[in-house]
């Protein structure tokens, strides 16, 4: 039988972690580990402005659509898609080039990836912008004010994206200039 050693480390946490004593919790350990998973540099990043930007104005678009009675025109069931889809999709986006989660799943081809979802979501905001616009007249005037709110911030919303297809464009073409204006942090 082999003999045991005379000196056994049982200290379970690093010498230098934030903790209390007795295994107590620290907020400032968990606040400490949160930000060292985030990509500070990127949510200072005028890419990352426009996503917030898109996911604010895309939240405001879809709440004045929900607002009206958007299952009277069959229409409003096509802009209310896009608005969500791309809300949700921008927004799961956001957190996982904010955590660096790009970083880990190297096999995805991440620039050519957000240009391709960003001129996907030209496209589709373009269309549903088009049908909410023209479509306007067609409320109650209990609802007008709310369906021409959300056709100015459905096309305020189609410019973010067209801003951020472009800029995501010039990133994986190569002119995407310095750090700070790239589309996905290498």
């Amino acid at each position: 039988m082999a003999d045991f050693p005379s000196k056994v480390n049982t200290e379970t946490s690093s010498p230098h972690s934030y903790g209390s004593e007795q295994g107590g919790n620290s907020l400032r350990g968990l606040v400490g580990n949160i930000t060292t998973m985030m990509d500070v540099y990127f949510a200072q990043s005028i890419p990352a402005i426009l996503m917030m930007i898109e996911i604010f104005l895309g939240m405001l678009h879809w709440a004045l659509i929900a607002s009206t009675d958007y299952t009277a025109l069959p229409v409003y069931g096509w802009v209310m898609f896009v608005a969500v889809t791309t809300w949700i999709l921008t927004t799961i986006l956001y957190l996982l080039i904010l955590c660096g989660v790009h970083r880990r799943l190297t096999f995805v081809p991440w620039p050519i990836t957000v240009m391709l979802y960003y001129g996907i979501a030209v496209v589709l905001y373009l269309t549903a912008f088009l049908a909410n616009a023209a479509t306007v007249n067609a409320f109650p005037i209990r609802f007008y004010n709310y369906a021409a709110a959300a056709s100015f911030f459905g096309a305020m919303v189609t410019l973010a994206y067209g801003t951020s297809a472009f800029l995501s464009y010039l990133e994986w073409k190569g002119d995407g200039g310095n750090a700070a204006t790239s589309t996905v942090p290498t």
